[in-house]
């Protein structure tokens, strides 16, 4: 009988270790979720805003060509986003001078608009943005 007891007093420890690391896991189950997601929406904002340069990029060159037009630089920002699924972004273009012969083409689009899991982190209201300027080609400089 003796063996019996020590028998049923282990498996009681057994469980209520097993008992113990369920309510630990339990406890520690939401911050481990909350830096997975941080992680995932870190990069995948990271991605966009990447892809907000390279649209830039892309428009900046179409407009730095002595034939550019605003049709074509949006055509460019277009073609360079159309893999994002990005639709509420806004372009932003200064057109150089004789005297400053540098073309500026800016793409933003707000955050909120990107974020993947929305206001869990805060809600923010700045914009991302994706700047690119190049000197105009076959403009003669001051």
């Amino acid at each position: 009988m003796r063996h019996s007891r020590r028998r049923t007093s282990l498996q009681g420890n057994a469980n209520r270790a097993r008992g113990t690391a369920i309510v630990e896991f339990a406890v520690v189950l939401p911050l481990l979720l909350t830096i997975l997601f941080g992680i995932i929406e870190f990069g995948y904002v990271f991605m966009m805003r990447q892809s907000l340069q390279h649209a830039a990029r892309e428009g900046c060159r179409f407009a730095s060509l002595q034939t550019s037009n605003d049709a074509g630089i949006l055509s460019r920002v277009d073609a360079a986003l159309s893999s994002t699924g990005l639709t509420g972004y806004s372009v932003t273009m200064d057109h150089g001078s004789v005297a400053n012969p540098v073309e500026t083409v800016s793409v933003s689009v707000p955050y909120n608009d990107v974020s993947l899991v929305g206001g869990f982190f805060g809600t923010y209201t700045y914009d991302l943005t994706g700047t690119c300027s190049m000197r105009k080609e076959g403009v003669a400089g001051p």
